[in-house]
């Protein structure tokens, strides 16, 4: 029995030593790396650079003194003819319906009073009476016009050059529905 034993024993070990699969597995790794390329697009061609002649030399400078000049010369001629639209505006005394935004005003209606119409213009909750000359909004607003459909206002404003400038704006009648 202890040969059976030891016999067993050597054919177990020699069939432990075996290659159980190895090789095929070695075999297909290797394959598939072989298989596997990887796909490098090429780098395009970088865009020519082609250089434009400077063509500003027969320009006036930006700070000459004779472009300074004549700048601040148009400066005043426009800053003085501003300051006629704003001038009487400023010495006046302002009225009620100048503190609030056109926007947070409505025409809800008018009334034709001694023959002249008379707008009903709301802010918030309450109901205001506006006549031609009267004075609106927070832009020097005056009325002058009033229609049974709107009220048309000319505003003095700043625009992105900073003069004043005169504007037509309306306020149009608002029908609110219950």
């Amino acid at each position: 029995m202890h040969r059976f034993s030891c016999a067993a024993l050597g054919v177990m070990v020699l069939a432990g030593c075996t290659s159980s699969g190895q090789d095929e597995l070695q075999a297909w790794m290797q394959a598939e790396r072989n298989a596997i390329r990887p796909s490098v697009q090429p780098i395009p061609e970088p865009t020519r650079f082609v250089p434009q002649p400077y063509g500003a030399e027969r320009l006036i400078p930006p700070f000459s003194t004779e472009k300074l000049a004549s700048l601040l010369r148009g400066a005043q001629t426009v800053s003085a003819a501003s300051s006629a639209l704003i001038e009487p505006e400023l010495a006046r005394r302002r009225q009620p319906l100048e503190a609030f935004p056109l926007d947070a005003m409505s025409m809800v209606g008018s009334l034709n009073r001694d023959g002249q119409l008379v707008a009903l213009v709301k802010i918030d909750r309450l109901l205001y009476q506006v006549r031609p000359g009267n004075y609106l909004g927070q832009n020097y607003g005056r009325v002058t016009r009033i229609t049974e459909t709107e009220v048309v206002l000319r505003e003095i404003v700043q625009d992105a050059a900073g003069e004043w400038i005169e504007r037509p704006t309306a306020l149009q009648l608002v029908e609110e529905s219950k």
